[in-house]
């Protein structure tokens, strides 16, 4: 999809940064005492403002016609109704009244990038409140069976595949062959190939044949010599909290007194979208992680927190200094450099892929940061989010870090301090290195969080 927004929605989709950030020397900043935005007052008034941009008004097509004028109106009251999960009927007359726009033609680039946001907010109310919305169903299945758009297409048939809503095997097998039937090339298109590969049959059967590897060797492994490593260990199931750990530029993995340094992170999104969609769940693979972003300014506090956010870089992305050490510049190499950046064990193993394809299809802007919103500022959250981690807030696509406050807007909790420390002193000052997003399943059948425990087995 269209990978920048409007600037008027960007200042409410926090997580997704507009302007890539140049790398500056890490810094960790005071922590201020006193938050005005994070108050119950201002947390009240903010969700004012989305009411009032998701007010049935807005969404008057006489008034408001879907033209180029008015795309930051539309993206701004789609938002809302995501952020809000509307439950009466005009919100879902909303949003099908832009879906039904995904068969025509001769499209606008801002009328597509619309058709992005009630897209991802359709799938993500879609899903997760089937009850009131599951009437878009019929605009995902008109999309799939008329759309020229693969990613449209992608999305739409995702949607139906992991709803509540979609009992009928033989619908959805149908559905599958009408893609692959109008789409011959499907498999040289990561949306329609990683969406066709995801049905439930098929993934149980890809994570049968590929069990993953010997962790002892991608722990003791280096991408390149001299760097630090940070692993975010997660579970399949992105609901639940990951761990992370880090390894300094000498190989020895860093500690808080006697125990194995580790902090927990979410990389859970909260469209509820898979990796291969733009603001779908962290991918799996290698990032470049280089400099910090400062964080912007109070008008952004919602989005990042009040503490700087780790630079991560993807495969192709621009804005990276050298993703490869003594090679400026971005990646730009194949799949086989990429899969000779992990121990033998490793290369084949597709999962961890994940990142050179993101990158291949355009997402970027990834980055480890907090988050000044309020914990039940989005009214989808129980629904993607296990209970356990309520305090953690879901993405766009990056690491969420922890980051809450009290009513008064006093910081009552920031995990990104002990972050940027971290960094900062296997980097002697600076931040630069790799890091590495890896699902590993549960040793149990109950899923829960990895454990310094289970990954220290690994270390010996």
């Amino acid at each position: 999809m269209y990978q920048l927004i409007s600037s008027a929605i960007a200042a409410i989709a926090f997580w997704v940064a507009v302007n890539p950030p140049q790398p500056v020397k890490a810094q960790t900043p005071q922590i201020r005492a006193y938050q005005t935005k994070a108050t119950a007052s201002a947390r009240n008034a903010q969700i004012l403002d989305q009411q009032q941009k998701a007010h049935p008004s807005r969404f008057d097509l006489k008034k408001y016609p879907v033209t180029d004028s008015n795309a930051g109106h539309w993206q701004e009251s789609l938002w809302a109704i995501g952020v809000l999960a509307i439950k009466e009927p005009y919100a879902v007359q909303a949003l099908e009244n832009i879906l039904q726009m995904t068969t025509e033609a001769n499209l606008t680039d801002p009328q597509k990038g619309i058709i992005d946001t009630a897209m991802q907010v359709g799938v993500e109310l879609y899903t997760l409140k089937p009850a009131i919305y599951g009437k878009l169903q019929p605009y995902f299945i008109r999309t799939i069976i008329s759309s020229d758009d693969s990613q449209w297409i992608a999305l739409s048939l995702s949607a139906i595949a992991k709803s509540s809503n979609t009992d009928d095997s033989n619908q959805l097998a149908k559905l599958k062959l009408k893609v692959q039937q109008r789409f011959p090339k499907w498999q040289q298109d990561l949306h329609l190939r990683a969406t066709l590969q995801n049905f439930p049959s098929d993934r149980q059967t890809i994570e049968t044949s590929t069990p993953i590897p010997n962790l002892e060797d991608l722990l003791k492994w280096n991408v390149a010599p001299q760097q630090a490593h940070m692993y975010v260990f997660c579970r399949p199931n992105r609901d639940i909290l990951c761990l992370s750990v880090i390894k300094d530029r000498n190989g020895k993995f860093l500690k808080q007194g006697n125990q194995l340094w580790s902090a927990q992170l979410l990389l859970q999104s909260l469209r509820n979208l898979d990796w291969y969609f733009t603001n779908g769940r962290t991918p799996q693979g290698l990032y470049r992680m280089e400099g910090v972003s400062l964080q912007p300014d109070d008008e952004y506090f919602h989005a990042y927190g009040q503490f700087s956010l780790v630079n991560l870089f993807v495969p192709f992305e621009d804005g990276v200094n050298a993703f490869l050490p003594n090679q400026k510049g971005k990646f730009t190499g194949n799949l086989q450099s990429y899969q000779a950046l992990f121990p033998p064990s490793w290369r084949t193993y597709t999962p961890i892929q994940q990142t050179f394809w993101a990158g291949n299809v355009g997402r970027s802007l990834f980055r480890i940061h907090g988050s000044g919103a309020a914990i039940d500022f989005f009214r989808t959250k129980s629904a993607v989010v296990n209970t356990k981690n309520f305090e953690w807030n879901a993405t766009l696509g990056c690491l969420s870090a922890l980051e809450i406050y009290d009513n008064r807007g006093s910081l009552i909790k920031a995990d990104m301090p002990k972050i940027l420390n971290a960094l900062n002193s296997v980097g002697k000052g600076k931040i630069d290195g790799y890091l590495i997003v890896v699902d590993i399943p549960s040793p149990s059948a109950e899923a829960e969080p990895v454990t310094i425990a289970e990954i220290a087995k690994y270390l010996n």
